[in-house]
């Protein structure tokens, strides 16, 4: 299912209190530049690709391994987070886990096949649940964060986005049901929903929907990475729970014509 690409540890006291983190989606635009900041605040990241191309490339950033996996292959994604991840990076602790991979349908409700449900409810629900709880033990232990990338439309409806809006509703319902039950293991849960952000996969929404698409009035990929690294690095005496960010001058219009 994946390839490694990793560095030799030194095996130091100092190389053990380096907080690890995990993040899912790491050649995307906000899952790359969080991948990059983390590093660059001295965490050791582990970076989930999709593909081995985008492995190898992540896995050149000083502090940073990655591995590539079919995340969409849920029913093999327990198995990999034993049999691959963990086999190659023995955690005890886990201090971050961000999800940030996802995909997106754009079109009528009425209009999505069984195919289409399956595809997009795979990425953006089950898996990040799935391997959120092959890793939970490793988080309770470092009574780390988890932070879940959401959206806009994880919080409202938005024309011809059903299945899209769907999927994150459900990743909203089901990050607040987590945030619940792991309080007790000092387990802090943050969802962050951005509105628009400029990435590749909002330049083939807008695209689809035949919209013009204009990065400048979005937010950038590196603003929403500096919020999740301010999530994950803020005081142990509270916790960000849900979070929103919108573009400085509001867009969202142009999605519900």
């Amino acid at each position: 299912m994946t390839t490694p690409h990793t560095k030799p540890t030194t095996g130091t006291d100092d190389a053990r209190a380096v907080r690890t983190a995990i993040v899912t989606g790491a050649a995307g635009g906000v899952g790359s530049r969080t991948v990059q900041r983390l590093a660059e605040h001295g965490w050791h990241v582990i970076a989930i690709t999709r593909t081995n191309e985008d492995a190898q490339r992540m896995a050149s950033l000083a502090g940073v391994d990655a591995l590539y996996a079919n995340l969409a292959d849920v029913g093999a994604l327990a198995g990999w987070v034993q049999d691959e991840l963990l086999a190659r990076f023995p955690l005890e602790r886990l201090d971050l886990l961000v999800h940030a991979a996802a995909t997106a349908h754009v079109g009528p409700a009425a209009d999505a096949d069984a195919g289409t449900w399956q595809r997009v409810l795979q990425t953006n629900v089950i898996a990040p649940a799935v391997l959120t709880g092959a890793l939970l033990p490793q988080v309770r232990a470092a009574k780390g964060t988890i932070v879940f990338i959401n959206s806009g439309a994880g919080e409202r409806a938005v024309r011809n986005h059903a299945v899209y809006a769907s999927s994150k509703h459900a990743l909203r319902g089901y990050a607040n049901t987590l945030r619940l039950e792991e309080s007790g293991a000092g387990v802090r849960v943050t969802t962050i929903y951005p509105g628009q952000i400029a990435t590749k996969m909002l330049a083939g929404i807008d695209r689809a929907l035949d919209v013009p698409f204009e990065p400048e009035r979005y937010i950038q990929p590196q603003s929403v990475a500096d919020a999740i690294v301010w999530v994950a690095e803020s005081g142990p005496d509270m916790q960000v729970t849900n979070l929103d960010l919108r573009p400085r001058q509001e867009v969202s219009v142009q999605f519900n014509v």
